[in-house]
């Protein structure tokens, strides 16, 4: 599994960061964003160093598949079982700050139009 020992994604998914992580299994992690933008915002990443969503191809369709399915998993059991939204910031102009693919998953009970 490819990881790039300055990125922070890689540090936290092989343990030299710690994380408030809700999810970890062989192929992913997810933890609480350190800056929340609604009451509930967790980040999944795969541990595989990927880019960004640039970056993929057709060997990384079923770890996009599971990370997607995730997501609604973690909403329900982390405070927004009505719903939530997904982003994945892609590039500089996208808006991506940590060059490692991750999905933001954001909801709780106050976020609706944020």
């Amino acid at each position: 599994m490819a990881h790039d020992p300055n990125c922070i994604f890689c540090k936290i998914a092989q343990g030299q960061i710690p994380a408030q992580v809700v999810h970890s299994d062989t192929e992913l992690i997810a933890f609480k964003d350190i800056h929340p933008k609604t009451p509930m915002h967790l980040l999944i990443i795969p541990r595989a160093h990927i880019e960004s969503l640039q970056q993929v191809d057709a060997s990384h369709q079923e770890i996009l598949g599971k990370m997607l399915v995730l997501a609604p998993k973690l909403a329900r059991e982390n405070g927004s079982p009505d719903g939530f939204r997904t982003i994945i910031n892609t590039g500089r102009v996208g808006g991506q700050e940590v060059y490692h693919l991750h999905i933001h998953v954001l909801g709780g009970p106050s976020s609706v139009g944020r």
